[in-house]
């Protein structure tokens, strides 16, 4: 193993990595209360250098979940409210003309909009139309934004964690579907057990609760993101892979049969490179250098749930997205032999 540019730690030290994701967890742990899951599939989009989308009604702590992960970590935060009437612009930056006082020349200077930050939380992205919700593409995507004629990169890492109220809601757009595909992962929240909100009103109603520390910094992430890249993966599971994602696409030869009549469009192959990233994340996370089917299974739902668009048919009869993407892994068998390490 060797030592990356930028003082970026070795990927041997793979222990001390593994211990800042830990404190990281604890540290959101201090203001977070009862999503274990919810923070794990976060964590999975960090490692794998990926985007999340969080969806859910208002009032879930999907705003101060994002918050907190930031805050946790040494990098810079921007926060991107979307409503109706922002314009690209607002989001990549916008050129002013300025005018020397002592020559009367007039020159462009190009000022950076909030999308020059390493966390960007984009927050209720579909109360937006799609033209401004479309500004992200080039910078989820390519991690760089083209504007005035140039183009700059952006800084790394980089990671866009957006949230998002259900499209049912009055005044929302749905996100075009180029859009969706570029995250990692959806991940969706929903209301707490008994338990978890009697321990958010007993956390939530007394003094405030203690900041978050910042632990990990942007170092850390990339070498972490290196370490990710490191994870095996075996000839036959790479294959259950392409077979998972396959399987959504009504096109295709042998599928579920809700597949073939429920879908309009299945997964592409993003969906696959996502779920070989989200499963090396997920086993990294515990410890494991070599991807394991069950890794493949845990990851499949956030990353597929976006990626499947059911047809008008399956709305009527109220089969989701969700549905579908538990028929697939019903019916597609992983690999028998797989390398444990």
């Amino acid at each position: 193993m060797t030592t990356a540019a930028q003082g970026i730690p070795a990927r041997g030290n793979a222990e001390a990595l593994l211990a800042a994701v830990a404190a990281l967890r604890a540290e959101v742990g201090k203001r977070i209360v009862g999503q274990g899951e919810i923070v794990d599939e976060v964590l999975i989009t960090l490692l794998a250098g990926g985007h999340a989308l969080l969806i859910g009604v208002p009032g879930l702590a999907k705003t101060l979940l994002i918050r907190t992960v930031a805050e946790a970590m040494h990098l810079e935060f921007r926060r991107i409210q979307f409503t109706p009437d922002l314009v690209p612009s607002d989001i990549t930056g916008t050129e002013l003309l300025e005018e020397d006082a002592a020559t009367g020349h007039r020159t462009f200077r190009f000022v950076r909009g909030p999308i020059f930050g390493n966390i960007i939380l984009a927050d209720e992205i579909n109360r937006a139309p799609p033209r401004t919700q479309a500004a992200l593409l080039e910078a989820m995507q390519e991690h760089r934004v083209t504007a005035a004629g140039d183009t700059m990169k952006l800084p790394q890492p980089f990671f866009v964690l957006a949230t998002q109220n259900p499209i049912e809601q009055e005044g929302t757009y749905p996100l075009p579907e180029a859009q969706l595909d570029r995250f990692l992962l959806a991940i969706r929240i929903t209301y707490p057990g008994l338990e978890d909100e009697i321990s958010i009103l007993r956390a939530t109603t007394g003094r405030e609760a203690a900041a978050p520390e910042s632990v990990v910094g942007a170092a850390q992430v990339l070498a972490l993101q290196g370490l990710v890249r490191d994870v095996m993966v075996s000839e036959p599971l790479l294959r259950y892979v392409a077979e998972l994602v396959r399987a959504t696409r009504p096109g295709e030869g042998h599928l579920p049969a809700r597949i073939r009549k429920y879908v309009r469009w299945g997964a592409g192959p993003r969906a696959g490179q996502a779920l070989v990233l989200g499963a090396k994340a997920w086993a990294l996370l515990h410890g494991r250098v070599a991807v394991s089917p069950a890794d493949v299974r845990r990851v499949a739902l956030p990353v597929l749930r976006h990626r499947i668009l059911p047809n008008f048919a399956a709305e009527a009869e109220g089969i989701s997205a969700e549905d579908l993407v538990a028929d697939v892994l019903a019916e597609v068998h992983p690999p028998q032999s797989d390398i444990r390490i």
